[in-house]
């Protein structure tokens, strides 16, 4: 698969990751790197990332949900990869 093609990463983060600006600097990570979709606050406290866009770029994202300069504190991210569904726009904080 090339690094351009367009595919789906749907990435959990789990630890310390609402109300401490996860979702804003994952959103504004996102937008850097050209990337669709949305970070979510779930009720058992992850954080739901979904984003579109060229593999090699949320290869990236994932490598800095992972990285150390997160807000709050990340004890684990798990990822789920799949064909880009398309109809996202921006990239939204719900």
């Amino acid at each position: 698969m090339e690094d351009t093609e367009p595919v789906r990463l749907t990435a959990w983060a789990h630890g310390r990751v609402q109300g401490v600006g996860f979702r804003w600097w994952v959103r504004s990570r996102a937008l850097e790197l050209g990337l669709v979709g949305s970070a979510a606050n779930l009720p058992d406290g992850r954080v739901e990332v979904v984003a579109e866009g060229p593999r090699a770029a949320c290869e990236r994202l994932l490598e800095l949900l992972r990285g150390p300069d997160t807000p709050g504190r990340v004890s684990a991210v798990v990822e789920r990869w799949s064909p880009a569904r398309g109809g996202l726009d921006g990239f939204v904080e719900q």
